[in-house]
């Protein structure tokens, strides 16, 4: 029997015998014969790849078990696999693979932060499933009377939210730490992956179990949510709605000064940032201080990184006399070295969540990159230049690092790349423009503007600490999705961590970022999922994509100038400011070198006091030009699409043996899917096999006639001209009716592709001819496995012929 009949005859009732979905707050999970765990990578072309789960066994509001489900005419041995991928992928200890006759279990094994293993991993054929209460104590042999209580306890499921499969890892990894008494706990996700959301379901749980350090069994815990920055804070506010307004207090100055210069005392949860805590009050103490220190029961930190795990900062007084409390640091970017500073004070994550893993499981938006190389990227001196200010070295080649520090000024490169950029974007895609500094963001904001192809005055506008309010009014209209300008924001700083805009097509940079960690949350502004958005671009002037080479740039890395992380080696990175409206401990709220943070410049080395001025001579500024090279993520690299093309013709022999066996699995709409996604768990995803067809100017051609020709150097053959030749040998022998049906599917094929012809939807081509199956069986003189038959044919004819 098939595999549906095989679990509804002999796997369902295997399960029930024992209890699941009979015991109290057991429950067996399926989604439409699948549990979804993940969408599947987001693409453009019409189907995605989700990550299904046959089964997932859930006990006491716990994930325990993913079972993998086989047709009983197949061996268990096939499903192996792909239970062990799934329970990884759900950190679950036990999985099965089951053709319904036979049980095969396996036990993930124990491992202990490093990802060694603690107790090993086993497997073998069992005669049953465990109950409900056994999956759980093999699960957790060790009783823990607040870690069973606290898992237990149901999500806020109110609203359109609902956890995600990595953020009920997180949360549940998070709950356990705090059962085992854990005081400082790290949490590791990627931007763009609820970090905040994730923080308020742990929050919730807390709240709704009366959980907190005094021992009291009637008392709600009393939590402080504080970030660096307002925009952080208000959004971790909005995040936490569903908690009721009379428990939660936002601190501000204004707040306080409402108070009578008091902090309030008399709420559950409060946000606030560290540079209004830290501010004195009357008597010179800092506002935190007058909070007992005992007084809260979990501290959590957003953006941890930069903020009080630095051993230097002056924010770490804060976290120091909040020491009794729990301490929840979160981040998308801590260092994996043994010394950083995140981990020498919170110890290693609980839980890891990275960007590459997002995009890989579809809750991240895929990028390009677009690099730029021009004649103007370095500058050395030619007769006819004009040097209006400061003393020119004729002998020096001057670098990006030069007109970034402030060394040099050519306003005619600063044009052209302006020019390059404007010509590569769409006119209304929202795009984010990274400048040297808040003077040079008002510069390229003026030339985006002169060459606009729109009328708004505020089509490209700047955001920068300096631009205060109305600053921040034209970021929340730039966030807002449903209005079109401003389209362009240009930045230095600001910009680089806390924009929650869902819509950014493009990020820009003209200034370098060698900062690892910085250069991964500029790259997160644009990950965040939008409908109709398949991928944003990254275009980079300044040799930034050399980021990409560091082996662990989707890992955890440190500053290449200080070795810090955060970065210690700008101005005032001790972060103590008292106007929380400037968020002044940023570096955007100072001019000078973005490396000492000092005007002058005070660098080994220095710099020259005045800048150097050019004005290109005529000739030279009509002889800039530049180039263009795309590049987009295949799996651990960046490749252009020639590097893709050659990697793929020299895999290309691993998923099928000859010409004859790729028509074949082609030719068959379940194994030409499989095929396809063979090619995407090795990195060519349809997309990007998309893309070779058109870099080929193949785009009237079956992909199947892309992959022939790069392996087998074949005569590639138009969509039309296959339906020819079909029409001649086979469809002509069909009844006319028949005939008419074939050429409907077959006009579809020739317009869209082979994706027209995927078994699903072969239902929709009768519904659109006939209006339903009884009617297809009428007029084409055929019972449905007829036409089934019929529909393989004609596609076995299409790719034979």
């Amino acid at each position: 029997m098939n595999e549906s009949q095989t679990r509804i005859e002999k796997i369902d009732p295997k399960l029930h015998e024992k209890g699941w979905g009979e015991v109290p707050q057991s429950r067996i999970l399926t989604e439409q014969n699948a549990y979804t765990i993940a969408p599947g990578p987001v693409e453009r072309v019409k189907h995605h790849h989700p990550k299904k789960a046959d089964y997932v066994l859930e006990y006491r509001n716990r994930k325990l078990a993913v079972i993998e489900a086989k047709s009983d005419e197949l061996d268990v041995a096939m499903g192996v696999a792909q239970a062990k991928e799934y329970a990884e992928m759900l950190q679950v200890r036990y999985a099965y693979s089951t053709n319904g006759n036979k049980i095969w279990a396996i036990d993930m094994g124990v491992r202990n932060a490093a990802g060694d293993y603690i107790e090993p991993s086993k497997e073998g054929f069992v005669d049953c499933y465990p109950t409900p209460k056994e999956l759980w104590e093999m699960t957790y042999p060790e009783s823990n009377e607040l870690r069973d209580r606290l898992v237990a306890t149901p999500f806020n499921r109110n609203g359109d939210r609902h956890p995600r499969y990595y953020q009920e890892i997180a949360i549940r990894n998070v709950l356990t730490a705090i059962s085992t008494g854990q005081q400082r706990i790290l949490l590791t996700m990627a931007t763009g992956t609820g970090k905040t959301y994730t923080a308020f379901q742990i929050c919730w749980i807390l709240y709704q179990q009366k959980w907190n350090l005094r021992g009291s069994s009637t008392s709600q815990p009393r939590i402080l949510f504080i970030a660096d920055r307002n925009i952080l804070a208000n959004q971790a506010r909005n995040d936490f709605d569903q908690f009721p307004e009379d428990v939660m207090e936002r601190v501000t100055p204004d707040t306080i000064h409402k108070n009578h210069d008091r902090v309030p005392t008399s709420r559950n949860l409060y946000f606030s940032i560290f540079q209004t805590l830290m501010s004195e009050d009357g008597s010179g103490q800092p506002f935190y201080k007058q909070y007992p220190q005992a007084f809260f029961d979990m501290v959590i930190i957003d953006e941890c990184h930069r903020g009080g795990a630095n051993d230097e900062s002056q924010w770490r007084e804060l976290m120091e006399w909040f020491s009794p409390a729990v301490q929840l640091g979160m981040t998308a970017t801590p260092r994996r070295v043994a010394n950083a500073n995140t981990y020498r004070y919170f110890g290693d994550p609980v839980y890891v969540y990275s960007l590459k893993q997002g995009i890989a499981d579809g809750y991240l938006t895929p990028f390009r990159v677009q690099i730029s190389e021009s004649n103007i990227d370095e500058y050395q001196y030619e007769e006819g230049d004009d040097i209006e200010s400061g003393q020119i070295d004729k002998e020096k080649i001057y670098t990006e690092e030069d007109f970034y520090h402030g060394n040099i000024e050519i306003r005619e490169r600063d044009e052209h790349r302006v020019e390059e950029l404007m010509a590569q974007i769409e006119p209304d895609d929202k795009t984010l423009v990274f400048c040297a500094t808040q003077a040079h963001a008002a510069i390229i904001r003026d030339m985006i503007n002169q060459r606009k192809q729109r009328p708004d005055s505020n089509y490209c506008v700047r955001v920068t600490a300096n631009d205060g309010e109305e600053g921040e009014k034209l970021l929340r209209q730039f966030q807002n999705n449903e209005r079109l300008r401003p389209t362009i924001l240009t930045t230095s700083q600001k910009l680089s961590t806390g924009v929650d805009a869902r819509n950014v097509r493009n990020i820009v940079l003209m200034r370098p970022v060698h900062n690892i960690v910085e250069f991964k949350q500029i790259l997160g502004r644009g990950t965040r999922l939008f409908e109709g958005k398949y991928y944003f671009t990254l275009y980079d002037f300044v040799g930034a994509h050399r980021n990409f080479n560091d082996p662990d740039w989707d890992g955890d890395s440190h500053c290449p100038i200080c070795g810090n992380d955060p970065c210690t080696c700008r101005r005032n990175a001790k972060g103590r400011g008292s106007d929380e409206g400037n968020d002044d401990s940023t570096p955007e709220a100072h001019e000078g070198c973005p490396i000492c943070g000092n005007d002058p410049c005070t660098c080994p080395g220095g710099r020259p006091k005045r800048k150097v001025v050019v004005t290109l001579s005529p000739t030279r500024s009509l002889e800039l030009e530049t180039q263009w090279t795309e590049k987009f993520q295949m799996g651990d690299e960046l490749v252009s699409i020639d590097e893709l093309i050659t990697q793929l013709f020299g895999r290309l022999p691993q998923f099928f043996s000859s010409e004859q066996d790729l028509r074949e699995q082609w030719a068959r709409p379940d194994t030409r899917q499989a095929l396809l996604n063979q090619l995407e768990r090795e990195g060519f995803a349809e997309e990007k096999l998309e893309m070779v067809r058109h870099v080929l100017c193949m785009e009237e051609c079956d992909l199947f006639d892309v992959l022939a020709f790069l392996a087998y150097k074949t005569t590639p053959m138009e969509r039309k001209r296959r339906v020819e030749l079909v029409r001649q040998d086979y469809l002509n022998t069909l009844t006319k009716k028949q005939q008419q049906f074939y050429d409907l599917i077959a006009d579809h094929y020739v317009r869209q592709g082979f994706t027209e012809l995927a078994m699903e939807n072969l239902k929709d081509f009768i519904r659109i001819q006939y209006g339903s199956p009884y009617n297809a069986m009428q007029e084409l003189n055929l019972n449905p496995a007829q036409i089934y038959q019929q529909y393989l044919e004609f596609q076995r004819r299409l790719y034979h012929c």
